[in-house]
């Protein structure tokens, strides 16, 4: 495997915006605020948003598995994964922290094989969630704040197990979520803001309940959501930049409720996406680089409309990726490393049109992978940690195939 040596490569200053480096000084040190929230449609086919409907109440274990969101694909801060059509896991870029889970702390520019048997992952900025097809769900990477649910704050190289009988995950900065088969939404990692939504603002190692009858969740900076089986939007945490949508900026230790009629959300680093049961695109928050698309670059406190026909959406630090029903792939937002892939540097506040037969996308600090019908991987934006898996480090302004072990993904139709 190419090992990275970090201080040759790293160029923070041409990797994030000010805001976030700003982030990296006061936590970490070293890692830079972003969010992801990697999305997928159910069964890793495109959502047909205009015929989607709510899940009405039910206490069926299936029925929460079938609408929780599959990622295959998840793009972290500086690092990314893949799952395999044979379930194997594999992990490329940025590792100081074990993110990887390969054992190591060397940074790969060539993709690792961490798991097997894997489901569906998620990443988080520098630690990441991954389910099994036995429903166990595991972590690794930096756990400074519990954000792993191991019940320490040591960071871990391999994968740790967490959790059982759990149907989806979202990891954010400093803290996680996972929903079990049964709806119940558990969280755990960094609650100075109250995003675990457990009524406190204390940090939890291990995994707390925070609501039931959930069937989807993202996790962003500071602040999370989640969609619960009737189809209402509920928000809690960081919303100084309003990326509850509640219409206002203050900050909430328990879950408030934002819409009705969702069927899909995302989070940036600080703001907020969804998806309405008629394909309607929705997003609220900070907006400096025009990352919720609305054609403007004023943060907002409630939710405005953004574009209709929509089957799937992701959000990275400061840029959003979304894919219509038609299967084109759009993006909108800070560009400064080609991260939107349209062969510019050029912030777009506005959604501009990247590629054709996408069927997922998620979108990481700087840097997005997507998957397209043929079950090819892609992959534009920053590469300084290797995080493309391409074997360099060199960025890519337009999206490039990345091959991962010797096979690719398993077509989608």
């Amino acid at each position: 495997m190419k090992e990275i040596k970090i201080a040759a490569i790293y160029n923070p200053t041409r990797s994030f915006p000010l805001h976030c480096l700003i982030f990296l000084l006061v936590q970490l040190s070293f890692v830079t605020i972003f969010a992801l929230s990697a999305l997928a449609a159910d069964n890793e086919a495109a959502i047909n948003a205009s015929n989607a409907q709510p899940m009405t109440g039910t206490s069926d274990a299936n029925a929460y598995a079938s609408h929780a969101i599959t990622n295959r694909i998840a793009a972290g801060l500086y690092h990314s994964l893949i799952v395999k059509n044979n379930g194997e896991l594999w992990a490329m870029g940025y590792n100081n922290y074990g993110q990887l889970g390969d054992g190591t702390t060397n940074s790969r520019s060539i993709q690792v094989k961490v798991a097997t048997n894997v489901a569906q992952v998620v990443a988080g900025s520098v630690h990441n969630l991954f389910i099994k097809t036995d429903g166990t769900l595991w972590a690794m990477g930096w756990n400074r704040d519990g954000q792993l649910g191991d019940g320490t704050t040591i960071n871990r190289v391999s994968p740790v197990h967490v959790a059982d009988n759990a149907v989806q995950a979202a990891a954010g900065v400093f803290h996680s979520l996972f929903i079990k088969t049964d709806g119940t939404l558990w969280a755990m990692g960094l609650n100075n803001d109250g995003q675990l939504g457990d009524g406190t603002t204390t940090n939890h190692k291990t995994p707390v309940q925070v609501d039931a009858d959930v069937v989807q969740a993202a996790a962003g900076s500071a602040h999370s959501l989640f969609i619960k089986a009737d189809g209402t939007l509920w928000a809690m945490g960081y919303n100084m930049d309003g990326q509850l949508g509640d219409g206002t900026t203050k900050a909430r230790s328990t879950p408030v409720r934002i819409d009705t009629g969702v069927v899909q959300v995302a989070t940036g680093g600080s703001y907020s996406l969804y998806v309405k049961a008629d394909g309607s695109l929705w997003a609220t928050g900070f907006n400096k680089y025009g990352q919720l698309g609305n054609g403007a670059e004023n943060t907002c406190n409630r939710p405005i409309k953004i574009a209709d026909g929509v089957a799937k959406i992701a959000g990275g630090c400061d840029h959003s990726l979304f894919i219509k029903t038609d299967g084109t792939l759009w993006a909108t937002g800070a560009n400064y490393v080609y991260q939107l892939g349209d062969g510019t540097a050029e912030i777009h506040n506005a959604s501009v049109q990247i590629a054709t037969d996408v069927v997922q996308v998620s979108a990481g600090g700087s840097h997005t992978l997507f998957v397209k019908t043929d079950g090819t991987i892609w992959a534009m934006g920053s590469n300084y940690l290797g995080q493309l898996g391409d074997g360099t480090v060199t960025p890519r302004s337009i999206p490039g195939q990345v091959s991962i072990g010797t096979s690719q993904l398993s077509k989608e139709r």
